[in-house]
């Protein structure tokens, strides 16, 4: 239980911290960048709540997850499901695809397998 603690606080400061950026952070490196590599973590986070043991693969597929949204809005997948004029499917899902984001999810997903390796080691 003591993990999964950790794991609920961790979630929700980052998740705080996402919006934050979000809302209050308009400048050209935090907001596009930083927000892309914690997202990742945020989701990390979320999934180890449930799954609180080093899981060596997670970071991988948070990675192929994130990457694959990313992949899907290159499809214009808002568009194909109708939801453009709904500001909030259209934040959550996005709406624009760039390559940058993809290498912002591959950072933050190895920042993850870093922890994980490092966690690993010590148990």
């Amino acid at each position: 239980m003591k993990k999964r603690t950790k794991y609920i606080i961790a979630f929700f400061l980052l998740l705080f911290v996402e919006v934050i950026i979000a809302v209050y952070v308009h400048d050209s490196f935090i907001r596009p960048y930083g927000g892309d590599v914690l997202v990742v973590m945020v989701l990390y986070c979320l999934i180890r709540i449930w799954i609180p043991d080093c899981c060596r693969l997670l970071p991988l597929y948070i990675f192929l997850f994130a990457a694959g949204v990313e992949l899907l809005q290159y499809c214009r997948l808002v568009q194909v499901l109708g939801v453009e004029n709904n500001p909030f499917l259209r934040i959550v899902i996005g709406s624009v695809f760039d390559i940058k984001d993809i290498i912002c999810y591959g950072v933050g997903c190895i920042i993850l397998g870093i922890k994980e390796g490092s966690a690993r080691r010590k148990h």
